[in-house]
């Protein structure tokens, strides 16, 4: 397994806000504790909003905060694509600011970090491609307004999806869809959608397709899952 996926095996596992032990954490993924410690690691200086510690158990939770602002994920978004395209832009002088701002935004986001993460909106590895999905915020966001299909290319094959919800992971953005090709629920990092457009065609809220059907799951799920030991 990619290293990449791993984390976002764990992003997946860890954000149901409970707290799961390290141990706990290398039998899920086959890994050993040294690897979790680094990938907590990593998580956290890639700027997802990791809570815990060795010896007591980590968890992701939701702080997209700037005191005193309280952010939308459409006003986060807006923060991505300003300061990406500033950052990579030929002007030495704004891509310092661009810079030095995205230092001041990691002081405070998320508020109850002990130590700033390095570089928003310019993610380190393993999710320095992250930059990717920035083109295809809004096509998803529109879609998931309008209730219109999308055809996606992901990992070399074409996926006709119903967007059903956009999410930020500190850098790192997915999407609940449910997939028409697959039959089934998927959580789609956005960096790796090469292509996608709107389809015409419209959908509607189907028993067993729905967000709340999403969630609804993924709360059965949590309740079924053995302790943490």
């Amino acid at each position: 397994m990619r290293r990449a996926d791993r984390l976002m095996q764990l992003i997946q596992i860890l954000r149901d806000g409970t707290l799961h032990k390290a141990a706990t954490l290398a039998d899920a993924m086959d890994v050993s504790l040294r690897t979790i410690y680094r990938d907590m690691e990593t998580l956290a200086a890639s700027g997802v909003p990791i809570e815990g510690e060795r010896g007591v158990g980590y968890r992701v939770i939701a702080a997209i905060t700037l005191p005193p602002l309280n952010l939308t994920m459409t006003e986060v978004e807006a923060l991505h694509l300003g300061l990406s395209a500033v950052g990579q832009g030929s002007d030495p002088e704004l891509s310092a600011a661009a810079a030095a701002l995205s230092a001041k935004l990691d002081a405070v986001l998320p508020e109850d970090r002990s130590s700033a993460p390095a570089g928003y909106g310019f993610a380190i590895y393993p999710f320095a491609d992250a930059a990717r999905s920035f083109q295809h915020l809004p096509t998803i966001r529109q879609a998931i307004r309008t209730r219109q299909k999308l055809e996606l290319r992901l990992h070399d094959h074409d996926r006709i999806v119903r967007p059903l919800q956009l999410d930020y992971w500190g850098r790192l953005w997915t999407c609940v869809v449910w997939c028409e090709t697959n039959k089934d629920f998927d959580d789609i990092r956005v960096d790796e959608v090469t292509t996608l457009r709107i389809l015409p065609s419209l959908f509607v809220d189907e028993p067993g397709k729905s967000l709340s059907d999403f969630n609804v799951g993924r709360a059965q799920a949590k309740q079924q899952a053995p302790p943490s030991a």
